[in-house]
């Protein structure tokens, strides 16, 4: 079995086509979002569309969120653009937020167990980063039992070894580079890739794989600034860096 393993598109459905077409060649038996799905970017309804259409498992993001609660008191422009999101869903499109699970629990096959959530299975708030000490980490997953467990939020691709289990964060599909302003995470802005990951399950074994795949940024950005998003300045700044490779 091959799983694909998504998150934290935030509204970026360029990336998101870059992404599925990957995990298309690789021909993944299914396909998982771990959250953080339409605000922040440039195409919200173009990416819930293509999530109801692919029919995976979507866990609730924080951001998620924020279409189905009151709009978050704080940044002006962060609103701005999540009342502007929020002005383009229809009535199905929100039945469809209201549809994503905060925690994911399933089998993958015969003895192997998936645990997906977006920060962790106590809040979608929550980071799980690299450094983050064990005894947070087993606060955050009480009550949780799995061979994998996987989440998003960060921004940042991990994998790391938990008791006996492995926590895995497949990075970002939208805003690779980007997120939580913490300490305990690296940031890398005007990163010009996608990420994935693809788990593989086989006579035994599990495999990982964490993936980048390069974005074309002229067109990303042709789409950024034609879709009338507030503040596209902002997040066109992103994609600006002309000495970036991959």
């Amino acid at each position: 079995m091959r799983v694909g393993l998504i998150a934290d598109i935030h509204g970026n459905f360029i990336a998101l086509e870059s992404v599925l077409r990957e995990l298309k060649r690789e021909q993944v038996d299914r396909i998982i979002c771990l959250g953080d799905v339409a605000a922040i970017g440039p195409q919200p309804r173009e990416v819930i569309e293509c999530l109801r259409e692919l029919n995976c498992p979507v866990v609730l993001g924080n951001t998620d969120d924020w279409y189905l609660q009151p709009l978050p008191e704080g940044d002006d422009e962060l609103r701005e653009i999540a009342q502007w999101g929020l002005q383009q869903f229809t009535t199905a499109d929100l039945d469809y937020l209201r549809s994503f699970q905060p925690v994911i629990e399933m089998t993958l096959d015969t003895d192997r167990t998936l645990l997906c959530y977006h920060g962790s299975p106590r809040s979608y708030r929550d980071v799980i980063a690299p450094t983050t000490p064990a005894a947070e980490v087993k606060s955050m997953l009480a009550g949780y039992q799995a061979l994998i467990m996987v989440g998003g939020h960060t921004h940042v691709q991990m994998l790391r070894r938990y008791e006996q289990a492995l926590l895995l964060n497949p990075g970002s599909v939208g805003l690779a580079g980007e997120g939580p302003d913490r300490e305990d995470l690296p940031r890398n802005q005007h990163v010009h890739w996608a990420e994935y990951a693809v788990m593989t399950l086989q006579n035994g074994y599990v495999s990982v794989d964490l993936r980048r795949t390069p974005l074309d940024i002229p067109v990303l950005l042709q789409a950024g600034y034609a879709s009338g998003m507030p503040n596209i300045d902002a997040w066109a700044r992103s994609w600006h860096h002309p000495d970036r490779v991959v």
